[in-house]
C-alpha cells in the first residue's frame, strides 16, 4: 500500500494515480496522520459496496463502544438501557414537535 499526502494528491492526483500499480490501495495522510483509503474497484461492484460499508459499520461500532467505556455507559444493565432509551426519545421527540 502506497501512502501518499493529501497535497500531493490535490495537486498532482492523476499522476499519483498513474505511478500506482493496478489494483493497488492507497492511503491518503494529512498532518494530523492518515486520513483516507483510495481503494479500487475490482470485480463485482455491489459486492466492494458490501464490503466498504461493513467496514464504515464496524469502525462506527469500535467508537461507539469506546465513547460508551468512557462514558461509563458499558457498565450499564437492562434496565438502565431502557431507561436511557426512553430518555433519548423523549428529548427527541420534545425536538421535533417544536
Amino acid at each position: 500500500m502506497r501512502q501518499i499526502s493529501l497535497r500531493e494528491f490535490r495537486t498532482r492526483g492523476s499522476k499519483v494515480l498513474e505511478a500506482v500499480p493496478q489494483g493497488e490501495t492507497i492511503l491518503l495522510s494529512g498532518q494530523q496522520g492518515p486520513a483516507y483509503f483510495l481503494v479500487p474497484v475490482l470485480g463485482d461492484v455491489a459486492m466492494e459496496d458490501r464490503e466498504l460499508r461493513r467496514a464504515m459499520a464496524k469502525v462506527s461500532l469500535r467508537e461507539s463502544w469506546l465513547h460508551a467505556k468512557v462514558s461509563g455507559m458499558d457498565q450499564m444493565n437492562d434496565e438502565e438501557i431502557e431507561q436511557e432509551i426512553k430518555r433519548v426519545r423523549r428529548a427527541h421527540k420534545r425536538r421535533t414537535t417544536r
